[in-house]
């Protein structure tokens, strides 16, 4: 079971990067000029990804790769493993909630305006 809450995590860490990184990567690549920052399918999973963490985080829904890899890290206690170590560091902070709902309306919020400043081709 260990094995598979490591997968999930490590998966929830690359759509963490994808959601951060598209963003950074849409504006760079803006400013270089670049035609892959206005592909429509990349552009749309990229603001769905966001859409969907930020109304997660409004209603108050916990998200479900963090609750599946809880379940199954609690039917394998066992030591912390190295995978888990460093992506959890790299993926999880103590905070109170309205931080990280805030910080995920505000995120979405500017995926949304660069869609707006930057549009996707038909």
């Amino acid at each position: 079971m260990i094995w598979l809450a490591n997968t999930i995590l490590v998966l929830h860490a690359l759509i963490v990067l994808f959601i951060v990184g598209g963003l950074i990567a849409i504006w760079t690549g803006a400013a270089l000029r670049r035609t892959w920052v206005r592909n429509r399918a990349f552009r749309t999973m990229h603001i769905g990804a966001i859409g969907i963490v930020a109304m997660l985080a409004v209603v108050d829904i916990p998200c479900p790769l963090t609750v599946m890899e809880d379940r199954l890290r609690a039917r394998a206690s066992g030591a912390q493993g190295f995978v888990q170590r460093w992506v959890s560091a790299f993926l999880y902070f103590d905070f109170p909630v309205w931080v990280f709902t805030l910080a995920y309306v505000a995120f979405f919020l500017a995926v949304a305006i660069t869609w707006r400043r930057i549009p996707p081709r038909s």
